[in-house]
């Protein structure tokens, strides 16, 4: 069985923290470790798909077949620890330690070929070229809307004028 690794030291966040996200991937396939990590909200889920699309490269540069790719195993390590000090109450300080984590990822090629559940759609980036002519057309937009004519906007304006009971209940209770 051919494997593919990938490390991720000194990610400033707690190991704890990112085993919880570590554990969602254990034993899925790659696409649909992708998935859970993009759905995911956890701070930690941004590094470990950056880590899990590195391992994924790695696989391609070996050589593996990209669909048979499974997370083999996903270990998550204490790194060092910065310690810094709080002062608190009668001249004591507490201490703080701000933990870091090293990860490990091992993705393997399995022999069963597995029908992804998701389909990753890679994002297509415009060019500066075309930016321009969307924002231009925008503003274009913008200017016919300035430029109706004084007729509509008055029948506007007449209809939004409050009566004398919105005005009545608009007024904040103490």
């Amino acid at each position: 069985m051919k494997i593919a690794t990938a490390k991720l030291n000194y990610l400033k966040m707690a190991p704890r923290k990112v085993r919880l996200m570590a554990d969602v991937l254990k034993k899925l396939s790659a696409n649909d470790a992708q998935a859970q990590l993009l759905i995911n909200s956890k701070r930690s889920s941004e590094p470990l798909l950056k880590l899990l699309n590195s391992a994924i490269a790695n696989a391609k540069n070996q050589n593996l077949k990209l669909e048979n790719l499974f997370v083999k195993d996903i270990r998550v390590n204490q790194g060092p620890m910065l310690k810094r000090f709080m002062p608190r109450a009668q001249g004591r300080a507490a201490m703080i330690q701000k933990k870091m984590s090293h990860v490990i990822l091992i993705l393997a090629e399995s022999e069963k070929t597995k029908k992804p559940r998701f389909k990753m759609a890679k994002i297509e980036r415009i060019k500066k070229s075309e930016a321009q002519k969307i924002k231009q057309a925008a503003e274009a937009m913008k200017e016919k809307e300035k430029s109706k004519p004084e007729g509509e906007e008055k029948k506007v304006k007449q209809a939004e004028k409050p009566g004398i009971a919105k005005r009545m209940f608009q007024r904040k209770s103490i």
